[in-house]
């Protein structure tokens, strides 16, 4: 998994790729290559191709390794939520663990966003993206006006000069161990925020604390996090539905809802850092 909708992707480029190209990225999300905004926006709405700030990203250093956007019945797929997951070219900073760090481009051309960077983490080990909360890292937004690329690019350096205190962060967590029932407390909570109904949920939360993998193993707050994140995000659990048959939980298709779950997930590993 990764430390941070649709911020868990389906698909995603070897970690140790060049990354994406251009062709790719369009296949992946269409609505990077827009050509015009929403009809109906102010006419202080000032539109610009998430592909020209994607090529000033690009130019500046950053290499996209991958693309989704929100499918939508009610309006054009070219104006929809898309996010794009980019690393440095050269990267400086690494993790124990081969997490990569990376920043977070989301846009869309309806009117219902800025240009958002925030702050991720690509864990090789289970191909999951991580979107660390903006509690702890922040967040940098800007609005459909003015020389739009520039300062997208200049809040992507910033989202950038932080991977040094996200790995500093993600050291402290795989140094703090948990017990049994702290990691059960974590579980639960962690649930509450995935299903606010716990009927809803039809699980237990020791559900989410199962390992996928070897790798997964081990007490300490950074495994646990992202087993239970995976879980969450990803899907593939059995659970009970409400009409009592046994069904397995589904990835998270919202871009919104994945992001917002992951700083959640965020915030509640570093309530454990500070306790």
């Amino acid at each position: 998994m990764n430390t941070i909708a649709n911020l868990s992707f389906s698909s995603h480029a070897n970690a140790f790729d060049r990354g994406l190209s251009l062709d790719a990225v369009r296949a992946r999300a269409p609505a990077v290559f827009a050509d015009s905004a929403l009809e109906g926006l102010s006419s202080k709405y000032t539109f610009i191709p998430t592909a020209r700030v994607l090529s000033g990203l690009m130019n500046a250093g950053f290499v996209p390794v991958e693309a989704r956007q929100t499918s939508t019945r009610s309006a054009s797929p070219l104006h929809a939520r898309h996010v794009i997951r980019l690393r440095r070219r050269y990267e400086t900073v690494s993790l124990e663990d081969k997490s990569i760090p990376e920043v977070v481009f989301l846009n869309s051309h309806n009117g219902g966003s800025s240009y958002i960077a925030r702050i991720g983490i690509f864990r090789v080990v289970c191909s999951n993206g991580l979107i660390a909360s903006r509690g702890a890292f922040p967040a940098y937004c800007v609005p459909h006006r003015g020389n739009v690329v520039d300062a997208v690019i200049v809040a992507a350096l910033q989202v950038s000069e932080q991977f040094e205190s996200l790995a500093a962060q993600v050291e402290r967590m795989e140094r703090r161990r948990m017990l049994k029932d702290e990691q059960l407390r974590f579980a639960e909570a962690a649930l509450a925020m995935r299903y606010p109904d716990r009927a809803q949920s039809g699980m237990q939360p020791s559900q989410l604390l199962t390992c996928r993998r070897a790798e997964d193993l081990g007490d300490n707050l950074w495994v646990i996090f992202n087993r239970v994140q995976e879980h969450l995000c990803v899907g593939g659990l059995t659970r009970r539905s409400t009409n009592g048959r046994l069904v397995r939980t589904r990835r998270l298709t919202s871009i919104n809802r994945d992001v917002q779950l992951n700083g959640q997930l965020w915030d509640l590993a570093t309530e454990v850092l500070a306790a």
